[in-house]
């Protein structure tokens, strides 16, 4: 990784680690964010009895840890293992992979720029850094709202290149709806009143994905930016369709299904 933060980190906060050294009662670390060192007494390692500490850690292994106690004029950094939980670990462990992606996508410009990635780094990521604790926060923002580097202070020579490789690399964020629909129609041109239906669906979002399973049984997918939208889309989608069918003497119905 690039990035390399100014100062101490904050007690409390969590960080990326690398295991250096292991000793019988301590296990030393570099705090990768900061390029420093750090210490986990081996109480701070797991819960309980430790009988070998090489039994939860090893040279070279990556960890996230919570920072508990710092003394910076020895330069001393005190962490934690153990009272990181499990969502803590996967949240942080997933933002450093985004941001090895936003770098990831700085060397690529780079290098069609024939300069060295690490420089053109240092060139972009602090003046983005004074509004974004993350490199790749800055990128999905480009992404989902169309910021402009430019206006956050990037050289003007890569702030268009960059946001064109940013969109080419990053897609926006999306989730899904899957709904089972189940039709059944008495009227003699049932086929139409459920072509209709669907028609009328569509009205409310036409990138609606339709698929019949058989046996009056639809499967409806849902995309959308975020659930809230998703979800409003899916509402107006059941009042339109149930309406209709309803006054066709026909019945509707709707099921969420796992993906």
């Amino acid at each position: 990784m690039f990035l390399r933060r100014e100062g101490f980190p904050e007690e409390g906060e969590l960080v990326f680690c690398t295991v250096t050294k292991i000793q019988y009662h301590a296990v030393t670390i570099n705090l990768d964010e900061y390029d420093k060192q750090g210490l986990i007494h081996i109480s701070e390692v797991s819960p309980g009895r430790i009988r070998n500490i090489r039994d939860y850690v090893t040279e070279g292994k990556k960890v996230v840890c919570k920072v508990i106690r710092i003394d910076p004029d020895r330069g001393h950094i005190d962490l934690s293992l153990r009272r990181v939980n499990d969502s803590q670990r996967r949240s942080k462990t997933e933002a450093i992979k985004q941001e090895q992606k936003a770098e990831k996508i700085v060397s690529i410009l780079a290098e069609r720029m024939k300069k060295p990635a690490q420089e053109l780094y240092k060139e972009i990521a602090p003046v983005v850094m004074n509004n974004y604790l993350w490199l790749y926060l800055a990128f999905e923002d480009v992404v989902e709202n169309n910021v402009s580097l430019e206006e956050l202070g990037i050289n003007k020579e890569f702030a268009k290149k960059l946001e064109e490789l940013i969109r080419d690399k990053i897609k926006p964020k999306k989730v899904e709806i899957i709904e089972k629909v189940m039709v059944k129609t008495y009227d003699e041109n049932g086929l139409e009143v459920v072509k209709k239906a669907f028609e009328k669906a569509k009205k409310v979002e036409s990138h609606l994905q339709i698929n019949y399973l058989g046996g009056g049984a639809y499967r409806m997918l849902i995309t959308a930016k975020d659930y809230k939208k998703a979800e409003s889309i899916l509402k107006q989608v059941q009042e339109n369709m149930t309406g209709f069918i309803e006054e066709k003497k026909g019945e509707i119905s709707f099921e969420r299904q796992e993906k």
